[in-house]
């Protein structure tokens, strides 16, 4: 097995390209764990640990901006207020150790369906940041999963950044599984409610064969929202409204039975979680006086 360790980007870049069959190697937890197993034998590795720029978070206006090798650490003690929802998905990775080192963007680059970071990713909107010695593109994180553990990024390209708008309302997430630390999402789910454009996004994971959006749901409640004017008056919107909204997540979902758990479960627990998550974003919300609901991390 070769070893690459670049001290700069432009020669992380270049030996990309030189070797695109070269495994990046950030915070390893999921390389690791399939190498020890004896899942996966890399001919090549390409560890980006030296590259400190890639460490750097930053926030530039409405924006945050995730370098490659920010871990899940920085987003739970940094940037809760910030991005909400991913720091309450943060939370449920691994253990404390394993958040000390994953990395957002190492868990888009596995392409899991059922990586914990997606679906709050996913409600936010956000947008991953993609480099080659070709150039540079930015991917809406919708268009980023293209099939099971399958993503867009290109022979020689690398995830540079995350890039996620500052919460301007309410973010919710939650997973359900076995147990509550240490274990992959039976199915997952984020919403986050948008009053500044009075829109909301979702984020369903480990229910299909990628992280997907509930457009559907999303749709509705937005439309009921506005007709019941509950942006401005923050009443929450009926249950009925609750109810179909569910319903509407979990008719998006196309799952499977595996060992963690059926389709009919995932179906039925991703209904139970988008009701939850709902009532939890608005819950949280608080209405100052220009009626506009602020961000929240209470859990």
């Amino acid at each position: 097995m070769e070893f690459f360790r670049p001290a700069t980007w432009q020669e992380a870049l270049a030996l990309r390209a030189a070797h695109p069959d070269a495994v990046p190697l950030a915070g390893g937890t999921d390389v690791m764990v399939e190498i020890n197993f004896g899942r996966r034998r890399p001919e090549r590795l390409l560890d980006l640990t030296r590259i400190a720029e890639l460490r750097e978070w930053r926030i530039d206006g409405d924006a945050v901006s995730l370098g490659a090798l920010v871990p899940y650490r920085t987003v739970i003690d940094r940037l809760a207020a910030e991005l909400p929802g991913l720091a309450l998905a943060a939370r449920t990775v691994g253990s404390p150790q394993i958040r000390n080192r994953a990395t957002v963007a190492g868990n888009l680059a596995t392409g899991s369906p059922a990586g914990d970071a997606h679906p709050a990713l996913l409600a936010a909107g956000a947008r991953v940041e993609l480099a080659s010695v070709h150039g540079e593109r930015t991917v809406p994180v919708e268009e980023f999963f293209t099939g099971p553990k399958r993503t867009v990024l290109a022979p020689g390209e690398l995830i540079r950044a995350v890039s996620v708008d500052r919460a301007r309302g309410p973010q919710e997430f939650a997973k359900a599984g076995t147990r509550n630390a240490m274990v992959i999402a039976v199915c997952a789910f984020a919403v986050a409610l948008h009053p500044h454009t009075r829109t909301v996004r979702t984020g369903v994971g480990s229910a299909a064969p990628t992280p997907i959006r509930a457009t559907a749901a999303e749709e509705f409640l937005a439309g009921v929202l506005a007709e019941g004017d509950h942006w401005t008056n923050g009443r929450p919107p009926p249950p009925a409204a609750a109810r179909r909204f569910a319903e509407l997540a979990a008719d998006a979902c196309s799952p499977i039975d595996d060992v963690r758990g059926s389709a009919d479960y995932r179906r039925t627990a991703v209904r139970v979680l988008a009701r939850r998550t709902l009532d939890w974003a608005w819950r949280a919300q608080t209405m100052p006086e220009g009626g506009t609901p602020c961000a929240s991390n209470s859990r």
